[in-house]
């Protein structure tokens, strides 16, 4: 029951973190976006330059978002009672799978591909790109993959800190 809480939480926490931010000014999330999208955006002489720019910050992000996510998570696992290498991996690699998963179908193919107001300015045009549903699709694996390295490094920090 506890897990199934978790996993409501993170859902809601992540659609916080990532919804108002994108709706504010959906330039901010250009290198989430389809590629046909990027390109069109790189095109526009209002946007020349920003990909680039923003690409080095969003990998920097990436990476350190990991990490706080992983001491987030095994916290969160340890005070679940997770006390091993596997029960903490089962548990923090469940609450990834769903918040990816929640991405995927809720925020990604519910919301991103039908909300006009998450549109560009000067791709509106771009319907079908904006519905590329392989696209996201691809996207979840790569989350899954995260997700196994995020629940490894946790099992490991959970079973070399707090292993009796």
């Amino acid at each position: 029951m506890i897990l199934s809480i978790q996993c409501v939480v993170c859902c809601l926490l992540f659609t916080l973190a990532i919804l108002p931010a994108q709706y504010k000014d959906p330039i901010n999330m250009i290198i989430s976006y389809p590629p046909k999208i990027r390109q069109r955006v790189e095109e526009l002489p209002q946007y020349k330059g920003m990909i680039k720019q923003r690409k080095k910050t969003h990998v920097v992000k990436k990476i350190f978002g990991l990490i706080f996510f992983v001491i987030i998570l095994c916290f969160v696992a340890y005070l679940s009672g997770c006390r091993s290498f596997n029960t903490t991996f089962i548990h923090v690699f469940i609450i990834f799978f769903v918040v990816n998963i929640y991405d995927l179908i809720v925020l990604d193919l519910g919301v991103f591909c039908h909300s006009k107001k998450l549109r560009i300015s000067g791709t509106e045009d771009m319907e079908k790109e904006y519905k590329d549903y392989m696209f996201h699709a691809r996207g979840t694996c790569i989350g899954i993959v995260l997700g196994l390295v995020a629940a490894l490094l946790s099992g490991c920090i959970i079973h070399f800190c707090f292993a009796v």
